[in-house]
């Protein structure tokens, strides 16, 4: 007789009879990810492969990599190595190679990631365009999740207990109306203002504490009370950053307080992320290392800067829009998962330790 093995299965995953639980959310994962390759081929971009392994995993403080090192062939010397948390900096190099339009589906790694929503070693698509903007990025997201949709056999997304018709018109709000809509909160009134900040969110009946920086404060409220309100019953498309949480992109032209960002959110989850892409080195490079500065005073880490990235954006990289989309997360809501490890072959976040 075969034992039966309570879910979620942290060691026999493969058990047959566990496995093929799975089944039907692996074979909508086919489809997901054939549907996406068809999105981009029959747009005429060029499908790229970037190394994993790279000198700079990436910039943003909270993200942790897994690190390694590289050996020279008679193993006297070593140079250290991480696995990326995006393809980001080398498809850019490939931008300033000539590339205008690519894409890639590749593992992406990321250390300390919790499960249910999130997985240490995952799949991702990301895709640029240069000489273009974050609105025709903006597009690419309606089409393909449409374009998946279809693929996959659904009039809608479905995720916990909530809806998004992706078919529909679509949510487009800035970060400003989300706080002001949802939180009652202007959140132009407050930028690079931690204290009246703090108070505002306290009259949401959230509980900030003194040390709280305004970073702090803006995840505690965003993810509290507007995060739950975004993505249904129609996807949303979240823009316009403040300009300290820009990242690699640019700031808006009419109005240098917020930056050229938009996120993807569906049934509540974030999807994506994307950007109006900076070009201007010097700009990025100072980013780069107060963004290492924070690392370093938060988690006493910090990784190198990729000193080539920088080059390539000296030498001129074309105004271009790019995103990184998460394609496990996009398969657990095309399939109704309700959790990361269902719709993973292996689910690594579960090994045994």
């Amino acid at each position: 007789m075969t034992q039966k093995y309570p879910y979620p299965y942290p060691n026999q995953w493969w058990n047959p009879d566990e496995f093929e639980k799975k089944r039907p959310y692996l074979e909508k994962r086919i489809k997901v990810i054939k549907s996406i390759r068809n999105h981009f081929d029959n747009q005429g971009f060029y499908e790229v492969e970037t190394p994993a392994l790279q000198v700079s995993p990436g910039m943003e403080p909270h993200l942790m990599a897994f690190e390694t090192a590289q050996y020279s062939p008679n193993r006297e010397r070593h140079v250290k190595a991480y696995l990326h948390t995006s393809p980001e900096f080398t498809m850019k190099k490939l931008i300033v190679a000539g590339v205008a339009k690519q894409y890639q589906i590749c593992k992406v790694f990321r250390n300390a990631e919790g499960a249910g929503t999130h997985s240490p070693e995952f799949t991702m698509i990301e895709w640029y365009r240069a000489h273009d903007s974050y609105e025709t990025i903006m597009d690419d997201c309606i089409n393909l999740m449409r374009d998946v949709a279809n693929a996959v056999g659904i009039s809608h997304y479905e995720w916990r207990g909530k809806q998004s018709n992706p078919f529909k018109e679509w949510e487009k709000i800035s970060v400003a109306e989300a706080f002001q809509r949802y939180a009652n909160i202007c959140l132009e009134d407050h930028l690079e203002k931690a204290a009246s900040f703090a108070e505002a969110a306290r009259t949401c009946d959230l509980d900030i504490p003194d040390d709280y920086g305004w970073d702090d404060i803006f995840f505690r409220i965003f993810e509290k009370i507007i995060e739950p309100q975004l993505g249904h019953p129609v996807p949303t498309i979240l823009y316009d950053y403040p300009v300290h949480m820009a990242a690699l992109s640019r700031v808006k032209q009419d109005d240098p307080r917020w930056a050229e960002r938009f996120e993807i959110y569906i049934c509540g989850l974030e999807l994506a992320n994307a950007f109006g892409e900076l070009t201007d080195a010097s700009i990025q490079q100072k980013r780069f290392e107060e963004d290492m500065a924070l690392k370093q005073s938060l988690y006493n880490e910090r990784y190198p800067i990729d000193k080539d990235f920088i080059a390539a954006l000296e030498s001129g990289m074309p105004d271009s829009g790019g995103i990184a989309l998460g394609i496990d997360r996009l398969v657990m809501l095309a399939a109704n998962a309700d959790t990361i490890e269902q719709i993973l072959w292996a689910p690594v976040s579960l090994m045994k330790l």
